[in-house]
């Protein structure tokens, strides 16, 4: 079983693409600590705001030394170290994050 922390609007629909993978959702960096914080068995976190990007990865990297790895949803937007590009439509950056991970 894999668990994926998908931070962004919950407005957004996204689906696990398989019966074995846990979709966990944060509203912002502040739910996304939160939910790191409580919950040690997350395999990755799926950042679908760009715009909000930096500021989750920052205040993840300040709470946790070692976090999962993190993807964000860009396309063709901004890049940043420490976050992995994928595509921009959620379900298919879903289904390449699994894909990187398994």
């Amino acid at each position: 079983m894999l668990s994926i922390l998908v931070v962004g609007p919950f407005e957004t629909e996204i689906a696990a693409p398989g019966p074995d993978i846990e979709i966990l959702r944060a509203r912002d960096a502040e739910d996304a600590v939160e939910k790191l914080g409580r919950n040690r068995r997350i395999d990755a976190v799926l950042i679908l705001a760009v715009s909000a990007a930096l500021s989750v990865l920052r205040a993840i990297e300040e709470e946790n030394l070692a976090p999962p790895p993190l993807f964000v949803a860009t396309g063709a937007g901004p890049r940043a170290s420490g976050l992995r590009p994928l595509p921009e439509d959620p379900s298919m950056a879903l289904k390449q994050l699994v894909a990187e991970i398994e």
